[in-house]
């Protein structure tokens, strides 16, 4: 009797472990902001009553873009409306005689990749032309292959505010309704990795 009293004490003591659920809410949805430039962006760029200083601009490897008069000027990691105003300012001292209205359209998206790896049937790189959630990145991988656990699946992401961490997905959870919230968006830079 003592021995099973001992054991009871050293079991009770003895922590659960259980995984924090995660905040799924907490993380970005690229969809409901501005789009944010990248490299390999190809921009649409009109100046009013101005065609000669007009036109496409692809964003370079190191963030930039060049446009007569104005030279370089950072695009990456900038909304289109932030560009614009950076435009229509350094424009304005070359164009006095009217206010410099520029209009800046995002005609190829180029920069928004991310990977898919692990157990699915058709890993890689993709470069889709918007935004997609973690259902539909599956489908552009081919689903999990029959070796998958695609109950653990995770996405592994990374930015200047959080940093890099692991978010856990059950995609079977997903599919049948069950954890709708976790068909996250992905966002640029995502791996999606079914174990």
């Amino acid at each position: 009797m003592v021995g099973m009293m001992g054991m009871i004490v050293v079991g009770s003591a003895c922590p659960a472990t259980h995984q924090a659920p995660f905040d799924y809410a907490s993380e970005p949805d690229p969809r409901k902001q501005e789009y944010v430039l990248g490299p390999s962006d190809v921009l649409r760029i009109l100046v009013w009553r101005n065609p000669e200083l007009s036109g496409d601009a692809t964003v370079r490897p190191d963030g930039t873009v060049s446009l007569p008069l104005v030279g370089d000027v950072r695009a990456a990691g900038r909304t289109p409306g932030q560009l614009r105003v950076e435009l229509a300012q350094r424009l304005a001292a070359f164009i006095k005689d009217e206010a410099a209205t520029v209009t800046v359209v995002v005609s190829g998206i180029n920069s928004y990749r991310f990977v898919v790896s692990g157990n699915v049937e058709h890993p890689g790189a993709f470069t889709p032309t918007h935004y997609v959630t973690v259902v539909e990145a599956m489908a552009l991988a081919g689903g999990p292959s029959r070796f998958g656990n695609p109950e653990n699946t995770v996405i592994i992401r990374s930015d200047a505010v959080k940093g890099m961490r692991r978010i856990p997905i059950d995609y079977l959870a997903i599919l049948n309704g069950t954890h709708p919230e976790q068909n996250l968006t992905l966002v640029a830079g995502d791996t999606l990795y079914v174990p």
